[in-house]
């Protein structure tokens, strides 16, 4: 019998299937290969897998671990990914979604809580779309640009008071605030019939709950300098409108604890409305304002409860409280009211309303880094030297003065000289060899991370720029030595992550950085378990 040649295509059918489907497999496994080759799809998919990998090590302790070994040894070779844009005003320690959990007493949830190294990604925060260099000071201090920091809360809500506007491309700012929306200017004159402004007298000042700082912006050209502080809130990042503008600002909240500066720091402490409740659990806030603040210094209150309607039981408490502690009362101008401290011991009576009594030895006057606010009051004799103000240096011969407070350490006066003849060569150094321009227009907002005696800020004095003088809760609290010369700082712990938002700071120094990292106890170093953090 005859066979039936059937033609090629009509040949085994199944097996002409698979074939077409393994051929076109192939053809578009290499198509999409030249798709993530050569077009930005492949680039914004890759970014996007790194992205995902560096942030689920948030979720993946040892995946972090692998990759901070990485980073250490200089054998990652790509570069650290930006974190997703919704993060680019990021603060680890100052995270509302995380907070919100905690408790609302003293306000406990709007302080500092820092998440652990493990639990944070490790990512770049990225700056805003449209984000430009700053502009520079002193112009700063009158406008920045709006797409640095395009928040316009403030700016809405505020603007009928002088805080800030939008104006085009820029935020302006008149210089208002709530109790003052004519001006600072006009504030600070009126202060001025009551306290000594200029003349040096007053050098280091707090502002709380400052707004975007325009208080303390404006005492710059009497002389003063004034640190401002308030909590992340709900006007969107006033103390970062602050930074930007180049005014000494950080985020901070009194709840709890102690903020985070030794005794007797400020020569005068203001709040303006700052809503601060100084006579709440037996006037615990108003004790640690008078523990700040320097003897012979003043105490400036404006808005409630001042003569302020409906608040007669709140105004009569804040006068009883200043008068159990001494304070002599200088003036009620409206709703401001001025008290000056007394410079000896407080004569703080054994029996009054709010239970007040002396702290003993046991208090530690100056230990102030996660330190829970005490419910005595410090005594001026706690703390060896002269302080009251009257007593110190003017400024600018402050600075150079070497402070009763250095020299009651062990061998502080040669110490305290060798610092200052180091730190004017090693800067004269960073200048003349190293080309840094650490002056405007190029730098404002300056941080030392590792600032001793201040010598670094004190070699920069003539330049305008301010520094902040970071002295590490682990090292000896020297942070009174840099008060008294008239510069400010704060208390921090490099382990973690530090209070400012991102990119408020021009130029960071660290010297002895070995010490920042090491155990004073062990020459073990401390990277795995402290992670040094910088969102600045």
């Amino acid at each position: 019998m005859g066979h039936l040649s059937l033609p090629a295509s009509k040949r085994n059918p199944r097996q002409w299937r698979l074939l077409d489907i393994v051929t076109a497999a192939f053809f578009g496994i290499v198509l999409l290969f030249f798709i993530l080759l050569f077009t930005p799809l492949g680039d914004s998919m890759a970014a996007s897998g790194r992205q995902t990998l560096l942030l689920s090590t948030a979720s993946d302790p040892r995946q972090r671990q692998r990759l901070v070994t990485l980073v250490e040894a200089g054998q990652h070779l790509q570069p650290i990914e930006y974190c997703p844009a919704e993060a680019v005003a990021h603060m680890p320690c100052e995270d509302p979604r995380r907070n919100s959990q905690l408790s609302r007493e003293m306000n406990f949830y709007r302080e500092r809580h820092c998440p652990l190294p493990e639990e944070t990604p490790l990512c770049l925060i990225p700056p805003p779309s449209g984000y430009k260099i700053p502009v520079p000071w002193p112009e700063s201090l009158h406008k920045i640009w709006h797409a640095n920091m395009p928040y316009n809360k403030i700016a809405d809500r505020k603007g009928h008071q002088g805080w800030m506007k939008r104006e085009g491309e820029y935020f302006t700012f008149p210089g208002g605030g709530t109790m003052f929306p004519g001006g600072a200017g006009q504030y600070i004159e009126k202060l001025a019939q009551y306290i000594p402004l200029s003349g040096g007298t007053l050098r280091t000042a707090l502002d709380m709950g400052c707004g975007v700082a325009s208080f303390g912006g404006t005492l710059l050209s009497q002389g003063i300098l004034a640190l401002s502080f308030a909590p992340r809130d709900s006007h969107k990042s006033q103390i970062q409108f602050a930074l930007e503008r180049g005014v000494p600002a950080f985020v901070a909240m009194l709840g709890t604890r102690r903020l985070p500066f030794p005794a007797y720091s400020f020569d005068l402490m203001h709040c303006s409305r700052c809503l601060i409740p100084f006579t709440a659990y037996n006037a615990t806030y108003f004790i640690e304002v008078d523990r700040l603040l320097r003897p012979g210094g003043y105490l400036v209150i404006s808005g409630p409860p001042v003569q302020w309607p409906k608040q007669d039981k709140e105004w009569a408490d804040l006068q009883a409280v200043a008068r159990a502690l001494c304070y002599e009362l200088i003036a009620v101008d409206g709703n401001t009211v001025i008290w000056k401290k007394p410079v000896v011991d407080s004569c703080l009576p054994s029996q009054n309303e709010f239970g007040l009594g002396l702290c003993d030895e046991s208090v530690p006057p100056s230990d102030a880094w996660y330190y829970k606010l005490k419910k005595c009051v410090t005594r001026p004799s706690s703390v060896k030297g002269e302080l009251a103000l009257g007593t110190i240096s003017k400024w600018p011969e402050r600075l150079t003065k070497v402070p009763s407070r250095a020299i009651a350490m062990k061998n502080g006066l040669d110490v305290f000289e060798a610092d200052a003849r180091r730190w004017a060569r090693r800067v004269a150094y960073y200048k003349d060899s190293l080309n840094l321009e650490i002056k405007s227009p190029a730098v404002r907002n300056v941080m030392d991370m590792n600032a001793f005696f201040g010598g670094f800020a004190a070699a920069l004095a003539s330049e305008t720029v301010w520094v902040m003088n970071v002295i590490p809760a682990r090292k000896p609290l020297t942070l009174d030595v840099i008060y008294d010369r008239g510069l400010i700082g704060v208390y921090h712990d490099w382990c973690e992550p530090f209070s400012t938002y991102p990119r408020t700071y021009d130029f960071i120094h660290v010297s002895g950085i070995e010490s920042l990292i090491k155990r004073q106890d062990s020459s073990k170093s401390r990277y795995i378990e402290c992670q040094t953090f910088l969102d600045c």
